[in-house]
């Protein structure tokens, strides 16, 4: 199919060089963009956020963070590895999205305080980001990671791995952090850096913003 084609477009480099490995030619990028519009850091003072906000953070510590994820719930997604982040006591998990995987992480997040919006879209779907203090990714085989430039958008910091399409979208120590593919520990020591220093969120968010 590729043979015939004048040029294949990839949406990051990590795919371009996968693609070009299995003797795919003619290869170029394709970036993506974001509506940073709707996608906004202004969004957090809105009464809709201010209620979510006390929604999952009913009990909580003064110092507590809201950190999230957002996208499919699906194994290859490895959004259990969030179980890691509850051993500190300042995080609070949202997770948005639905999918095949959601039951078991119910049964594996809920009993540790995470709380499932399901799957929104559109305005509700920012209210959500605009939650955040913190965005993680779990999975390791993003081709791009779109929730990635949605969450840097609303002025959040970001979390994740090493590898595929985050290599090009999160800017290491401006932007976010991220950590080795698997590495649970590190995944835990980089959100609690960031629960416990509200001052790097702001100037790590305000970095993705600009991007």
């Amino acid at each position: 199919v590729h043979s015939h084609a004048d040029l294949t477009l990839a949406p990051s480099t990590a795919t371009i060089a996968e693609l070009v490995e299995n003797g795919i030619e003619r290869v170029d990028h394709w970036g993506r963009g974001v509506d940073a519009r709707t996608y906004h850091p202004r969004r957090r003072g809105t009464k809709a956020v201010r209620a979510l906000r006390r929604w999952v953070l009913r009990d909580a510590g003064p110092d507590a963070v809201v950190v999230g994820y957002v996208g499919r719930l699906a194994p290859e997604k490895e959004v259990e590895r969030l179980r890691h982040l509850t051993a500190d006591p300042r995080v609070r998990l949202l997770v948005v999205g639905d999918g095949p995987a959601r039951r078991h992480l119910e049964n594996l997040l809920k009993p540790m305080g995470a709380l499932f919006t399901g799957k929104l879209t559109g305005p509700e779907l920012a209210d959500a980001y605009a939650t955040l203090d913190v965005f993680v990714h779990t999975g390791a085989h993003e081709t791009f990671g779109q929730t990635l430039q949605e969450a840097m958008a609303t002025g959040l910091p970001v979390v994740a791995p090493a590898a595929g399409g985050p290599l090009d979208v999160v800017a290491e120590g401006e932007s976010g952090y991220l950590f080795a593919p698997g590495d649970d520990a590190a995944l835990a020591r980089t959100v609690s850096v960031l629960a416990g220093d509200p001052a790097m969120r702001a100037r790590m968010g305000e970095a993705g913003r600009r991007s």
